[in-house]
């Protein structure tokens, strides 16, 4: 049997044994710990065993730590989102003011200043709208063109009274022209052409086409230009007035922007069509 006491000196387990017969033993036994207990006594031996106190844990205390402080950081001003259309919004200026908006903005191009220069000088958005629209019927105006005249009378070869041939230096007349537009960037012009729209628009509204796309006009006038065929000369001419007049009827009958193009020569011509295709894809 077994008795576990709690004592103030600590937990204490008292083991009780059976009796026993207690045999002489020449050696003197040390003394046991616990109360003593006289032989052939008839109580039951009890023997004293403290039990150790259970070792304590070492527990550290745990660290607090201190939590950071929260700083509110102002939030940069957002910026107004524009879309594409209002990011490239350009503020043009009225019609019968825009040349020199216009001047300025062709002389941006790579070669502005020769162009400018061969331009006419005034209300040149007039001008050259009035110009497309009657090369998209085929015909070509004597005055107000969009570009300055050239200031040269045909050379030509007097066959008798009443009969002339074109010399062939005729055509180099407009080499410059024609070259100077040639050489500008076709992709540059677009843009420049699509910024000036709304110019061109109300040009066009002026002449009575109010609800007629001038884009759609262009195109017409230029198709009209490619579809011209080259004709070799010597170009005979006949003088009845002013003005010189093909002698053949079958050229005389062309319409004008095709006997135009006769008059500058098949290279100029030739020039010109490939420039006006590859403005032609763009647009």
């Amino acid at each position: 049997f077994a008795l576990t006491v709690d004592a103030p000196e600590g937990r204490t387990t008292l083991v009780i044994e059976p009796p026993v017969s207690v045999v002489e033993n020449s050696s003197t036994p040390s003394p046991s710990p616990g109360p003593s207990i006289q032989p052939n006594s008839p109580l039951p031996q009890i023997r004293l065993q403290p039990q150790r106190e259970p070792s304590s844990l070492a527990i550290s205390e745990p660290e607090i730590a201190t939590l950071p402080e929260e700083v509110e950081q102002a939030e940069p001003a957002s910026e107004p989102e524009l879309n594409e259309d209002e990011t490239n919004v350009i503020e043009l200026p009225t019609l019968t003011d825009s040349d020199p908006f216009v001047f300025e903005t062709l002389q941006t191009l790579q070669n502005g200043i020769a162009l400018v220069g061969a331009l006419a000088e005034d209300q040149i958005v007039r001008k050259f709208v009035v110009f497309v629209e009657n090369i998209s019927r085929g015909e070509f105006p004597q005055t107000g063109l969009p570009y300055k005249g050239l200031g040269q009378e045909m050379p030509v070869s007097e066959i008798d009274d009443n009969l002339f041939v074109m010399d062939q230096v005729a055509h180099s007349r407009f080499d410059q022209v024609v070259g100077t537009f040639v050489e500008t960037d076709t992709d540059a012009a677009v843009i420049i052409y699509r910024m000036l729209s709304p110019l061109f628009q109300q040009a066009y509204a002026e002449i009575g086409f109010r609800n007629v796309s001038f884009d759609e006009t262009l195109r017409a006038a230029i198709n009209n230009v490619l579809r011209t065929t080259n004709m070799e000369g010597p170009y005979q001419l006949v003088k009845p007035s002013v003005m010189y007049l093909y002698a053949d009827s079958s050229i005389e009958n062309l319409a004008e922007v095709h006997k135009q193009l006769l008059r500058i020569g098949p290279d100029n011509t030739s020039a010109l069509k490939a420039k006006l295709r590859e403005f032609l894809t763009r647009l």
